[in-house]
């Protein structure tokens, strides 16, 4: 009788653990620490080796803007949307393992805030609620280098993570966050040699890699998904082989780039449409997110009730254990 022969893959390289949080007993307010990262095969094959911890969420918050959001999006989190600390408590009733602070009010074009001001939104959530906090600045090289500081003195000893740090902007995000010890976000534009790059440029700057979770960029369901997909399982791959460069976690914006897409947000043509409108954008954000969890990602950025419900029971369904 011949023996079912041993198809498993067997990889050299492991995705490193970062936690992130601080509980008082580590110097900080939260209730909990999250701990993402740890890897040995690629994602839900236990067959081939340790899954890891289970991905997490983080649910969106701003410190201004909620009015620009789309219309599903404003009913579901109705007069929350008014300041971000009842935003993050809405986000913590919606099953968020850690709040994401967008920095959105200190765009240039979006309300131009300071550093006092937006260190003041992130006060506001810390005190608001107790799960773990990622500090996302406004996307403006300047702007960023203005308020960063700021906000990194404001969560000092929550043992944030911080983003992001990119090729032509990074020494002040790397700065802050060895000065108050915040964990880093990396962010490159869908390409893996300068994602690798980027890692290297905060390394030199002392940054250490085990601290470092990547942002490779992302696209939703219909607007690059396969490409996205493509290029983060490449970098995966890389790093369970032993690419030390690319061996760490990875966080997707699924939120932001699914409702961003025509098909979430458009009113309904005719009224055959109508009855199953408002499950659209929930779809969308739902498959986003299950397409980025098969690519390697551990933390998403997502918005929606129903589309978090969806993802973590898929998450629940294909990891049983967290470390097996």
């Amino acid at each position: 009788m011949s023996s079912i022969p041993d198809v498993s893959e067997k990889w050299s390289g492991q995705v490193s653990t970062v936690v992130i949080g601080a509980t008082a007993d580590e110097g900080g307010t939260r209730g909990r620490t999250v701990t993402i990262g740890g890897a040995g095969a690629l994602p839900f094959l236990a067959f081939d080796g340790a899954i890891g911890n289970p991905p997490v969420i983080a649910v969106e918050v701003w410190d201004s803007g909620g009015q620009t959001w789309p219309e599903q999006l404003r009913d579901t989190y109705g007069d929350a949307l008014a300041g971000p600390g009842e935003w993050a408590k809405k986000g913590v009733e919606f099953g968020a393992d850690l709040i994401c602070l967008r920095l959105m009010g200190a765009h240039p074009d979006s309300g131009d805030r300071s550093g006092d001001q937006c260190a003041e939104a992130v006060k506001e959530i810390l005190g608001a609620v107790d799960v773990p906090l990622i500090i996302w600045g406004c996307g403006v090289d300047e702007k960023d280098n203005e308020i960063l500081p700021a906000v990194s003195a404001a969560a000092k000893g929550e043992n944030c993570l911080m983003g992001t740090a990119r090729e032509k902007n990074y020494r002040t995000i790397v700065a802050v966050c060895l000065a108050d010890k915040h964990k880093l976000i990396t962010e490159s534009p869908l390409d893996i040699n300068i994602a690798k790059q980027v890692n290297i440029l905060c390394a030199d700057a002392g940054f250490p890699l085990e601290d470092t979770v990547i942002f490779p960029t992302t696209g939703a369901l219909g607007y690059g998904i396969e490409y996205v997909y493509s290029i983060q399982e490449r970098g995966r791959l890389a790093g369970l082989r032993g690419d030390k460069l690319l061996g760490q976690p990875v966080i997707c914006d699924v939120g932001f780039e699914a409702w961003r897409a025509k098909e979430a947000k458009a009113p309904a043509f005719d009224t055959v449409t109508d009855e199953n409108r408002r499950q659209w954008g929930p779809m969308w954000e739902s498959a986003t997110a299950m397409v980025l969890l098969q690519s390697g990602a551990e933390l998403l950025i997502m918005r929606d009730p129903v589309a978090i419900e969806n993802t973590k029971k898929i998450i629940e369904r294909f990891t049983p254990s967290a470390t097996a």
